[in-house]
């Protein structure tokens, strides 16, 4: 049976797994573009000011983070 500290060092395993890849990617990505990479509409320029690195709609964002979210209590 896992212990607490067990857990936690899967966790963060995993979570520094996630964001190695999501730098990868990054520097694969040559050019910051205005499109949404999940659907290809336009980015709104609000959301670009406000957030600057977004690679994603307001809406694709929000169906991400349910999708995550779902995984997460599973």
């Amino acid at each position: 049976m896992a212990d607490n500290v067990d857990i936690a060092n899967e966790l963060v395993d995993r979570n520094l797994e996630v964001m190695l890849k999501a730098i990868d990617k990054a520097i694969d990505k040559p050019v910051i573009t205005n499109e949404c990479e999940e659907c290809g509409e336009l980015i709104p320029e609000q959301r670009r000011q406000a957030a600057p690195w977004a690679t994603t709609c307001i809406e694709c964002q929000g169906i991400r983070e349910q999708k995550a979210k779902h995984r997460r209590n599973r």
